[in-house]
């Protein structure tokens, strides 16, 4: 027993290290593997995660998905190969060789050789995968690490060569300028998508510029700008055609401005203040082709015949700035887009992009060259102001793009990269994403659909260094290109043999002939987005089609992938378009689509605030199903976010898994009580499940109820459905079940009895594990190891179980019909709302459970569920501790009135003016009409008729009006929409005396548990009274003798020290009575 030795408690992570000891003796998981083989195939991807950093709870939550629905799937007779991925390649290394070895610009890494840089890239991708093994392995994630993936190893790369080469072939491949997002920190271009998967609120300079018009005499036109460090570069200004702009008189600077009309407070605090004259207003088209006088000259002789004027476009609004927006086409998607139309620029002679990889200013902007981009706002806007241009300085917060490695702003610039075509296979895209499932669904139809019809085509290259490198070789103009789709193509083509390795160190030396005689052709420099090659997964695993071609063609589309809703933009983006293009189908079947666990503040959870707990920890504290559970049974299952807290994980313990295991442990300790006192082993009689006993049949009702309900809701993948069932056949079994049926179990009934509880309860806990096992494997093994020697052969061989040494070789449970009883399910549910509602009027009056009362009547106008409370009415009493039960369904008599309350918000849409008389008249309509409304589902109220959708009738106890025969008793009342209770409040001498004789019982149990005795462990039991007021305990010893007797099965004897020597003793207290209780050891 895993027992804490502080508290002598059962330790669950104690119990789950043994569990992990007894998988790893057995070789659990590549034993499940193998008995499953030959089964139909349940395909799985795992998206790679980087080794370079620990995991959070981001990966066990994504880790903790997983493995509930493979190990289901193998449960249900599946062979499911789960095969760990690691991302090796990419900015996540390079940033932090780049940090550790100081490096800054490209000219280090080239100084420094790129074999020796990438030597030390790959001396730190597996930085953590020992620390990475070792949590999944405790999170109870089987998983196979030994036969893992890697996207460094030749084989997967070059699959990702294949995948690109057909890319290639069927013309969806192609170089261009584009302007990217790029990131000065790790001196790359991004994908759109990983731009946007980071922002952050940061503080920019917001400033209007005036660009002097040369035909107009001093008039500018004004345009605003967070990116002043873009001004150099300006070749032109856009506005909306449809806008109207004016021109104003500003009396201040004597000058004229022209801005939209709609964005005076652009310039003017307070436009209604301020002193300025509207000159003449034009719509934005008329606005085209005003020429001006450009800010700086550095590229003026290249461009002024055919730059510096005005251009419109419907992309620019007034909603901010001036409703004028500068283009500097090397900076700005659109500017590009909008100079590229209006012949500002050509695609052959390129656009003016003076910033080097680093972000700093090159020759071409001479008076700041190699400064940092953003480090120049503040002298470009000094010179502005020199030179009269500067109209409004002021700064703006907002939301803006960060490298989600170096933590640096974005910029956007010109770059010529490698585009894969998504534009053109947009709506197979879209047609393929609507093929399949998604939980939840709404991620799917809009936050993903959503990303895919507004999706740009991928630029897929980085100018980095470890990475898969392109396959292309190319002459210096890129008129030949030549694409390798394979190693031997390579080797064939170069004549150098063999290739062992195909990152750039091993292969960017390489040339190969060109087609047409010219020379030789050289590879280009960049290499593969890593999201190209974790997109490539499904087929560079495999090594496909170099390798398992046919068991890749039969296993594909995986049938589940999950990860967290960051890789709508991400994994699943990159899946979906390789997939689509070279299948034309997307690559999984049906998704669990996660939500984001945040620190419990609702931030983001930070190392550096420390403002969550740390994982191992928990995991140590609280043991792995534990936080298991509270992770699934969570929002963040559903696509939502999780504020983690750490007392959540506690309560998991607390409410489910102690009573749980108690429930077993009570099971455990009984069997071996029928073998001592009986001479009855549990282990070699048959099992027979009672078919009379009420409780019996409703508990295994209940059990195939959620068998089915489980694998209803597995197979539709949502698991916050699933979670909250198998709670409450927990809270079924220990609060309802077990706690009923105690002396049935404990052998007070008769044998029969006992053995066809224990039968049940052995039933259900045996089912409760195997229906768990994938959500909570650890305590599910542990339970399960306990029963396994009471389940014969003839059970396992039933299930066609081969191997029946860990609960995980064993299948999910069928269900077994003739144990559905969808009557017992109803009767027992009534049952528990009267207990439920007794319990409260108990609990409000403070009175005791342990002291019982004369009488508890149950109301309700339908026959049937009267004879249901009366077939459990034994229940009912024992719970309640109530003398009599009463089943009537003449509320009258009782005192039972009637009230209707109405919503007035439904009521106001409809009533109007009639709703004051609907008010005034509601809390007077008669009794007997309300309580009619409950039958015809309408009540009139003052000739307005209301329905009973607009209405909610209760009922209310008034003691006034209870019948004479019933005065004596002191009710008080509970009810939900369905019955209402009584309960007969009033003590008598009686009912008070055993009431402390329970408490009595109470007090030996407690001193029993706390002395570490078991139910066979014999006992003698001695009190002494210890203060004057103990009278009453006396009495209550003396006259309740035979009471105490039964539950005890002996005598409380009187404490005489000289006779008896007890070896624990304690003061007990009862109702501010004190004695002593002592136990002696019995023969």
């Amino acid at each position: 027993m895993a027992e804490s030795q502080a508290t002598g408690q059962f330790s669950f992570p104690k119990a789950e290290e043994g569990v992990l000891d007894f998988w790893r003796e057995i070789d659990a998981f590549r034993t499940s593997v193998e008995l499953s083989k030959g089964k139909k195939h349940f395909t799985f991807y795992d998206g790679p995660p980087f080794a370079t950093g620990l995991p959070h709870y981001g990966h066990l939550l994504a880790g903790t998905i997983k493995d509930i629905i493979t190990r289901y799937a193998h449960n249900t007779g599946h062979y499911v190969e789960r095969r760990f991925g690691w991302d090796c390649h990419g900015l996540p290394v390079e940033y932090e060789i780049d940090k550790s070895l100081g490096i800054r610009f490209k000219q280090d890494v080239l100084d420094m050789g790129i074999d020796k840089y990438n030597a030390a890239c790959r001396s730190i991708v597996m930085r953590y995968a020992s620390e990475w093994e070792k949590t999944v392995e405790r999170l109870g994630r089987w998983i196979d690490f030994k036969n893992d993936y890697k996207t460094l190893n030749i084989s997967f790369m070059e699959s990702v060569w294949w995948v690109f080469k057909q890319l290639f072939d069927k013309g969806q491949v192609y170089r261009g300028v584009k302007v990217m997002p790029y990131t000065t920190g790790c001196k790359t271009p991004l994908s759109n998508f990983e731009a946007s998967q980071s922002y952050k609120d940061v503080t920019d300079p917001a400033v209007v510029v005036g660009f002097k018009v040369i035909d107009q005499e001093n008039t500018y036109l004004l345009a605003w700008t967070t990116t002043p460090w873009t001004l150099p570069s300006n070749l032109a200004l856009c506005v909306n055609p449809k806008i109207q702009y004016i021109k104003i008189f500003d009396e201040e600077s004597s000058k004229h401005f022209i801005l939209s009309e709609n964005r005076l407070a652009s310039i003017y605090k307070d436009p209604k203040k301020s002193k300025f004259k509207i000159i003449s207003k034009h719509l934005g088209s008329e606005l085209a082709g005003i020429k001006y006088t450009p800010l700086f000259d550095y590229f003026k002789a290249e461009y002024e015949s055919r730059a510096y004027r005005v251009l419109v476009d419907m992309y620019v609004t007034d909603e901010d700035g001036t409703g004028i927006v500068h283009q500097a086409p090397g900076f700005g998607e659109d500017d590009y887009r909008v100079c590229l139309d209006n012949g500002i620029i050509d695609e052959i002679s390129g656009v003016p992009c003076p910033v080097d990889e680093d972000g700093r200013y090159t020759p071409e902007v001479s008076d700041f060259v190699g400064v940092y981009v953003k480090d120049a706002d503040k002298d470009i806007m000094k010179r502005l102001k020199l030179s009269g241009n500067l109209i409004k300085q002021g700064t703006l917060v907002h939301s803006y793009p960060i490298c989600w490695r170096s933590d640096i702003p974005l910029i956007y610039k010109a770059i010529p990269s490698w585009f894969v075509k998504v534009r053109d296979i947009q709506q197979k895209l879209l047609d393929a994403n609507a093929k399949t499932h998604w939980v939840p669904n709404n991620v799917k139809e809009k936050r993903f659909a959503n990303w895919l019809g507004n999706a740009r085509d991928w630029n897929i290259s980085r100018s980095r260094f470890w990475g898969t490198p392109i396959p292309l070789w190319t002459n210096e103009d890129f008129t030949e290109l030549v694409c390798v789709g394979s190693v031997a193509e390579l080797e064939q083509l170069s004549g150098i043999s063999p290739i062992t390795d195909l990152h750039r160190e091993s292969i960017d030396g390489i040339q190969i002939p060109s087609p047409s005689g010219n020379g030789m052709l050289k590879r280009i420099e960049e290499v593969f987005d890593c999201w190209f090659e974790s997109g490539s997964m499904p087929f560079s695993q495999n090594h496909y089609p170099f390798e398992n071609k046919d068991l890749f063609e039969e296993k594909y589309p995986a049938d589940f992938i999950s990860e967290g809703i960051d890789q709508t933009r991400g994994w699943f983006y990159s899946l979906l378009v390789l997939s689509v293009h070279l299948r034309g189908v997307a690559p999984w079947k049906n998704l669990i689509c996660s939500g984001l666990v945040l620190a419990g503040d609702g931030k983001k959870m930070s190392k550096r605030l420390k403002n969550y707990p740390d994982p191992t920890e928990v995991l140590d504290k609280h043991g792995a199903d534990a936080l298991r559970l509270y992770l699934i049974n969570s929002p963040v299952v559903r696509g939502e976010f999780l504020r983690f807290k750490e007392e959540g994980v506690r309560e998991i313990v607390s409410r489910i898994f102690l009573p749980w295991f108690n429930a077993s442990r009570f099971f455990l300790n009984q069997v071996e009580l029928l073998k001592q006192e009986q001479g009855i082993d549990f282990a070699t009689i048959s099992h027979h499940v009672s078919k009379d006993n009420v409780m019996d049949k409703w508990i295994m009702a209940s059990t195939q109820s959620l068998i089915q309900f489980v694998r209803t809701e597995m197979d539709e993948y949502r698991l916050y459905t699933v979670v909250p069932g198998l709670l409450r056949i927990v809270d079924h079994l220990t609060n309802w079940y077990v706690r009923f049926n105690r002396k049935r179990l404990k052998g007070d009934e008769g044998l029969d009895n006992t053995l066809a509880s224990l039968s049940t309860l052995f039933a259900v806990l045996f089912d409760m594990c195997r229906i768990l096992a994938p959500f909570t494997p650890f305590i599910t093994e542990h339970i399960y190891l306990s029963l396994r020697p009471f389940i014969n052969q003839a059970t396992f061989d039933s299930m066609g179980v081969k191997d029946s040494r860990s609960l995980h070789f064993i299948p999910f449970p069928e269900v077994q019909e003739e144990y559905n009883d969808p009557s017992i399910v109803r009767a027992v549910s009534r049952m528990q709302s009267v207990i439920e509602l007794g319990r409260f009027v108990r609990e409000k009056n403070t009175l005791s459970l342990k002291t019982p009362l004369n009488e508890l009547v149950v109301i309700h106008k339908d026959p049937e569920y009267l004879e249901d409370i009366k077939l459990l009415s034994k229940y009912i009493t024992d719970e309640l501790n109530i003398r009599k039960l009463t089943l009537t369904s003449d509320d009258e008599s009782y005192g039972i009135v009637y009230r209707a309350e109405a919503d007035f918000k439904k009521l106001g849409i409809r009533l109007r003016a009639d709703m004051p008389r609907v008010k005034k008249a509601l809390p007077n309509v008669p009794n007997s009409e309300i309580k009619a409304a409950l039958e015809s589902g309408e009540l009139n109220v003052d000739g307005i008729i209301l329905k009973s959708e607009e209405i909610n009738i209760v009922r209310a106890f008034d003691s006034l009006r209870i019948s004479s025969d019933f005065s004596e008793a002191k009710y008080d009342s509970n009810s939900d929409k369905d019955v209402l209770v009584l309960l007969d409040t009033n003590l008598s001498h009686d009912l008070i005396q055993e009431g402390l004789a329970r408490e009595v019982i109470n007090r030996v149990q407690r001193l029993r548990k706390k002395a570490g005795l078991v139910a066979l462990d014999p006992v003698s039991y001695y009190f002494k009274i210890v203060s004057d007021e103990s009278d009453q305990i006396l009495s209550v010893l003396q006259s309740k003798k035979e009471f105490l007797n039964k539950a005890l099965k002996q005598d409380i004897a009187h404490w005489d020290e000289k006779i008896v020597e007890c070896f624990i003793e304690e003061v007990q207290e009862v109702n501010e009575s004190k004695f002593l209780l002592g136990f002696t050891r019995s023969n």
